[in-house]
């Protein structure tokens, strides 16, 4: 992931723990545990972070992943309350299909993409996780997608047009 320029002591993040798994590693006198944590940070404005951390105990690694999380902050591109187009999202065997909803549709998504979305401020989406489960990488894919959004005004940039002819 890109690191980003946005100041996050700037911003009134939230973060939520999206998951946390013991991992073991076998060595000579049996085995060591650690735990690894999932932690996505966002302001529900558009800004949004993902990280990992591992550690000995799970409120370390809690604290580790949230750390890593304020420094990878993205911003996206919002469309009111929803995304401006369809995208889907692809990371590792993850990928996350992310479709704009009309206003009071609400976030529908698996327990990963929602917590993404929520965060960053979106209110209104359908998502549909395809091919792996894996929360690591369905949050990458999430941010994925949501990172390759574009603005009508951006595309009517890069194409030297008015925001008119690009919307038709």
């Amino acid at each position: 992931m890109e690191r980003s320029l946005i100041n996050a002591a700037e911003l009134d993040l939230e973060e939520r723990v999206v998951s946390i798994n013991r991992v073991a590693k076998v060595v000579k006198g049996g085995r060591n545990f650690r735990f690894s944590a999932l932690v996505v940070v966002g302001d529900k404005n558009g800004h949004v972070g993902v990280g990992t951390g591992k550690a000995l105990e799970v409120p370390e690694a809690i604290r580790k992943a949230t750390q890593d999380a304020r420094k990878n902050i993205v911003r996206i591109n919002l469309l009111n309350t929803s995304i401006p187009h369809q995208v889907t999202g692809i990371y590792g065997a993850g990928r996350v299909f992310l479709k704009p909803a009309r206003e009071g549709t609400g976030v529908i998504a698996g327990g990963a993409v929602r917590a993404v979305c929520e965060l960053a401020g979106i209110t209104d989406i359908r998502t549909k996780n395809i091919g792996t489960n894996n929360p690591r990488n369905v949050v990458n894919a999430t941010m994925e997608g949501l990172k390759s959004l574009k603005t009508a005004e951006s595309v009517a940039r890069l194409r030297n047009k008015s925001v008119e002819e690009i919307l038709g």
